[in-house]
């Protein structure tokens, strides 16, 4: 399965948050996050999860 990914500056555009609230939203788990080398990236998928559970 092919997965999507953005980075957390796009992420914050997306969900109108500041990094330190991604960042925070990634430790809690709501935010599932893929490491390729020193880059950390969003799955997509878990930003329209995200999205869906705030309506």
């Amino acid at each position: 399965m092919l997965h999507f990914t953005t980075s957390i500056t796009e992420a914050t555009k997306a969900l109108g948050l500041g990094r330190t609230s991604i960042y925070a939203l990634i430790n809690e788990g709501r935010l599932e996050t893929v490491k390729i080398g020193r880059r950390r990236l969003i799955k997509v998928e878990s930003i329209r999860q995200l999205l869906e559970s705030r309506s």
